[in-house]
């Protein structure tokens, strides 16, 4: 077994608090793409980036190009559990990890069987009524044209969080409270430049700091642990 693999191994056993820290890197191996990665394609298809797209200002304004690019990039439900999100699940369930914070919108840990899941940016199988309220679940997106309006004549928003939007408090709270009780906190799959919600992993007060990215982060120096290896991979071995 490689050392570092054991010595993540060593880390989970002796914990009994783990918290698991995710980002887009988690969901990549599912075959979800992270949608900043811009491929050839793009340009031909919409006229703006991304993160234009996908804000507040942009859903009010253009819903109809909004629904276009959320229908045809966003929404990968055939998407399955990766090696990850299951051993994240099975870590849950021996009593070793108490929550998983992720900035994933996709649903595939509660998919995996995790029960405790804080999902800071909300989730696409989810959607309510801006007007009544209502919430619709994603087939009511898929099966609808260009603009999906409820049965009260509401436009029908996705429960995600949106560039220019505030995370939901009762969310944060609860993840707060997880990753400053833990024992030891797992960040993997993300390059932790997104915020707020990298800023929460501040509140970690325990014993091992793990990171398992790709790519640099910012908390690198920091870690009593760094793997720079995909995650699947990666918990597939312990």
């Amino acid at each position: 077994m490689d050392e570092n693999i054991q010595k993540l191994s060593d880390i989970v056993k002796n914990s009994q608090r783990i918290v698991f820290f995710g980002g887009a890197g988690v969901s990549t191996e599912s075959g979800i793409p992270d949608f900043r990665s811009v491929d050839g394609l793009y340009s031909q298809q919409w006229d703006y980036p991304p993160e234009t797209i996908l804000s507040h200002t942009f859903f009010e304004s253009k819903t109809d190009e909004f629904y276009r690019f959320y229908r045809a990039k966003m929404l990968c439900l055939d998407a399955k559990p990766n090696a990850a999100h299951l051993k994240l699940a099975e870590l849950e369930s021996q009593g070793k990890l108490t929550a998983v914070v992720t900035q994933n919108i996709d649903g595939l840990h509660q998919a995996a069987g995790s029960k405790k899941v804080y999902e800071l940016h909300g989730s696409v199988l989810r959607n309510y009524c801006t007007k009544c309220h209502k919430f619709h679940d994603v087939n009511y997106i898929i099966n609808s044209q260009g603009v999906p309006v409820c049965e009260c004549g509401g436009i029908v928003k996705p429960d995600v969080v949106l560039y220019e939007e505030a995370l939901d408090n009762d969310v944060v709270d609860g993840a707060v409270k997880a990753i400053s009780e833990a024992d030891t906190l797992i960040i993997g799959g993300t390059s932790l430049n997104v915020y707020p919600a990298a800023g929460l992993i501040r509140y970690f007060r325990g014993s091992h700091l793990v990171i398992i990215n790709m790519s640099p982060t910012q908390m690198d120096r920091n870690a009593d642990l760094l793997i720079c290896e995909k995650i699947g991979s990666v918990f597939s071995q312990i």
